[in-house]
C-alpha cells in the first residue's frame, strides 16, 4: 500500500508526564485507521452502511458533504456507492497533514465519483444542493456553542429529502449507565491490545477536546433545526450513528 500504509498506534504507550491535549497531527495521521478501528466499537460497520445510505439518498446532479473527513473512509463509501451519477463529494477537514495523507489514499481509490478536497473549518463551509451530509465522528470535537448553527446550516443546504447522518460518542444520564457503557468500551479497548496506561493517557488527551453529548440532546437539536425524522440506526455501548431526513 505505500503511503497509505497505517503504522500500529502506540501514541499513548510510554508514559508522558503531563499528557497535552489532542490534535490530529502528523503522528496522529500516520496511525489513524488503526487507532480508530481499535477505539470505535463498530466503526467499519458505520463506515459501510455510510455507503449503502449513500445509495439509497444521493440524487443525480447533487453534492454530498463529508464534514471531518480525516483521511477519506467516509468519503470512498460514499464514492462507491453513487458512481453514473454525476455527484459530487466535498470532503472537508481542518487538519492539513489528514488532508495530505488522505489526497494520497483517494488517489489509489478505484472510485470515479468527483471529489474535491477542502481544507478549512467545517462551521463556515458553503453548503447547497445537498442530498447527502456525514459527519462521522466530528461534531463531537466541535464547540458545543457553535453546533446549532452548523446543523442549521446543514438544515438549509439539504435538499428536501435529503439525508444528514452523524455517529458520535454519547454522554449518558444516570451516571451509573454512563460509567457502565464507558467502562464496556475500555473492555473493548483492552480486547484490541491497548493497556490500562495508553487508555487513561488517550481519556485525559482528549478530555475537553471531545465533548460528547446526550443522545436526547443530538434529537432535540435536529428536531428543532426542523428535520422531520431523527433516529439512531446504529449503537455499540457509548458510540451511536443517527441519520435525519430533512
Amino acid at each position: 500500500m505505500g503511503d497509505s500504509e497505517s503504522k500500529r498506534d502506540n501514541l499513548f504507550a510510554n508514559p508522558l508526564g503531563a499528557v497535552s491535549g489532542f490534535v490530529f497531527d502528523q503522528a496522529v495521521v500516520d496511525v489513524f485507521p488503526d487507532m480508530i478501528s481499535r477505539s470505535v466499537p463498530g466503526y467499519e460497520t458505520i463506515i459501510a452502511h455510510t455507503g449503502e445510505l449513500a445509495s439509497r439518498f444521493v440524487q443525480p446532479d447533487t453534492n454530498c458533504y463529508d464534514l471531518g473527513c480525516s483521511l477519506g473512509a467516509s468519503t470512498m463509501a460514499i464514492g462507491h456507492s453513487i458512481e453514473g451519477r454525476n455527484a459530487n463529494v466535498v470532503a472537508v477537514d481542518n487538519s492539513t497533514a489528514m488532508l495530505e495523507k488522505c489526497k494520497v489514499i483517494l488517489a489509489s481509490d478505484s472510485a470515479t465519483s468527483a471529489v474535491k478536497l477542502v481544507n478549512g473549518d467545517i462551521c463556515d463551509i458553503d453548503i447547497h444542493n445537498a442530498s447527502l451530509v456525514v459527519m462521522n465522528f466530528t461534531l463531537q470535537f466541535v464547540p458545543v456553542e457553535k453546533r446549532p448553527g452548523l446543523l442549521k446550516t446543514i438544515y438549509q443546504g439539504l435538499n428536501p429529502g435529503g439525508c444528514l447522518i452523524i455517529s458520535e460518542k454519547l454522554s449518558f444520564e444516570p451516571e451509573s449507565l454512563n460509567k457502565l457503557l464507558s467502562d464496556l468500551h475500555h473492555d473493548f479497548k483492552r480486547g484490541q491490545g491497548y493497556s490500562d496506561l495508553e487508555i487513561s493517557q488517550k481519556r485525559d488527551s482528549i478530555e475537553n477536546v471531545l465533548v460528547p453529548e446526550t443522545l436526547d440532546t443530538h434529537i432535540q437539536r435536529l428536531r428543532a433545526c426542523g428535520f422531520k425524522s431523527a433516529s439512531p440506526w446504529f449503537q455499540c455501548f457509548n458510540f451511536c450513528s443517527l441519520v435525519a431526513i430533512k
